[in-house]
C-alpha cells in the first residue's frame, strides 16, 4: 500500500471517503506531524524523507516546486494534485486505485494529476 502525505489544504472529506474505502490506509496529514505552517518545499522534502506520496489541490506553484527540486538533483516520492473541481467520489476512486495498485518505485519523480 502506497503511504500518503495530505497536504494541509487537502479536502478532509476526501480523505474521510477514502479511509472509508481502506480502513488501513497509511496516510499522515501536514498537520499531525507538525507542517501544518510549512511552505511547498518543506512538504517536499519531508515526504521525500519519509517516502510518501504528497497528496494536494495546489496546482498553482507545486509543480514548480517540484521542478526545482528534481533540477538540483534531490528527489521526491511522488505527488498526486487533484483538481476541487472533481467530483468527491471520482477523487476517491482514483486515490484509491493509487493507493492499492501502486508501489513507491512507481511514483519516484513521478507527478501526476487528477483525473487519471
Amino acid at each position: 500500500m502506497l503511504p500518503l502525505l495530505i497536504d494541509q489544504n487537502f479536502n478532509q472529506i476526501i480523505l474521510r471517503g477514502l479511509r472509508q474505502r481502506i480502513p488501513d490506509l497509511d496516510a499522515v496529514t501536514a498537520h499531525q506531524v507538525g507542517l501544518s505552517d510549512a511552505e511547498d518545499p518543506d512538504l517536499l522534502a519531508w515526504a521525500a524523507g519519509e517516502g510518501r506520496v504528497l497528496v494536494t489541490h495546489d496546482r498553482r506553484t507545486m509543480s514548480d516546486h517540484v521542478a526545482d527540486r528534481l533540477a538540483a538533483g534531490e528527489h521526491i516520492a511522488g505527488v498526486v494534485i487533484v483538481s476541487r473541481k472533481l467530483p468527491f467520489g471520482q477523487v476517491i476512486d482514483d486515490l484509491e486505485v493509487i493507493v492499492m495498485c501502486s508501489s513507491e518505485d512507481d511514483w519516484r519523480d513521478i507527478v501526476r494529476h487528477l483525473p487519471l
